[in-house]
């Protein structure tokens, strides 16, 4: 396993407390060192012969005290570092995954306006990361038509039958060993499946049978979930297909997941700015554990 640390990225916010507990716990698990970085902003422009005052240097720096206020005492722990890089969170930060095998943000800073459900710095770290990157989110998010679960500890990802992210796979399966959870696969295929007619300019049925399509998702489930189950036989990965909104079926099975694991677009040709995808972006905003966006793997050569 990687002994690249868990980078917490933290502002002094109640949410980036949250997400410093949460990084410590990983770190831990992971037995790496936990890096603390708080992202200290450049000086606004002044006019000429207006003095500035300097940014505090990192082992002065308040933001980065509270972190070791918060922290101190705990013996059971990993190593922690603190460090104070200089400029704009939402530049510096996705830099910063290059040398991390996991980055943790809340969902929120202290900038930004109130009503936010994700700010803009989570947002560039998940989009534009080298590593995986858990967006934390504040305690209370209400989740509608959440389906019963049976007690334990429980770790949900999403799965794309016509286009399997098998990085996200490798990290969910991962993550489910690490906290001796069970492991729910979400595969959504899309229902009803209509066509536009254009004789009559409506959508029409196709007659294709449900009962078929949910068998072949499901075969094709498995099949992708095989190898991950040979290298992690202790995990009980459990295929959950369903007909419908794939962002909707994850929001709702976060209530009280440990975690929910979704993929990112890799690059295209004719698009190369990375993208999310809607999926992901949905359930960042709206699902109420944490949410880990995992890069997809780079291509083979």
């Amino acid at each position: 396993m990687s002994t690249l640390p868990v980078i917490a990225a933290f502002d002094g916010s109640d949410d980036s407390l949250r997400a410093l507990d949460w990084a410590l716990d990983a770190a831990r698990r992971r037995a790496v060192p936990l890096r603390v970085v708080h992202v200290r902003q450049y000086a606004v422009r002044v006019p000429a012969g207006v003095e500035v005052a300097r940014l505090p240097e990192p082992e002065d720096d308040p933001v980065l005290a509270r972190a070791r206020a918060h922290l101190a005492g705990r013996t059971d722990g990993p190593v922690v570092e603190y460090r104070g890089p200089e400029g704009t969170p939402s530049a510096v930060l996705p830099g910063l995954g290059a040398e991390a095998q996991l980055m943790v943000l809340g969902s929120r800073g202290r900038g930004g306006f109130a009503r936010l459900l994700l700010g803009s710095n989570g947002l560039a770290a998940a989009r534009d990361a080298e590593c995986p990157v858990v967006v934390v989110p504040r305690p209370g998010r209400e989740v509608d038509d959440a389906p019963p679960q049976e007690p334990g500890p429980r770790v949900v990802v999403g799965l794309n039958v016509d286009g399997p992210d098998d990085a996200a796979l490798t990290f969910a399966f991962t993550e489910a060993a690490l906290r001796d959870a069970r492991l729910q696969v979400i595969a959504a295929y899309p229902w009803p499946v209509q066509l536009w007619a254009g004789a009559v300019g409506e959508l029409v049925p196709t007659g294709i049978d449900q009962d078929a399509v949910e068998n072949e998702t499901r075969a094709l489930a498995e099949g992708f979930l095989a190898p991950h189950r040979g290298r992690h036989p202790g995990v009980r990965a459990e295929p959950y297909v369903v007909p419908g909104d794939a962002a909707g079926h994850l929001v709702a099975h976060s209530k009280d997941a440990e975690l929910v694991v979704v993929g990112r677009h890799r690059r295209r040709l004719l698009a190369p700015a990375r993208l999310m995808g809607s999926v992901t972006h949905a359930v960042l905003l709206h699902a109420a554990s944490p949410v880990a966006v995992v890069p997809p793997a780079p291509p083979e050569e």
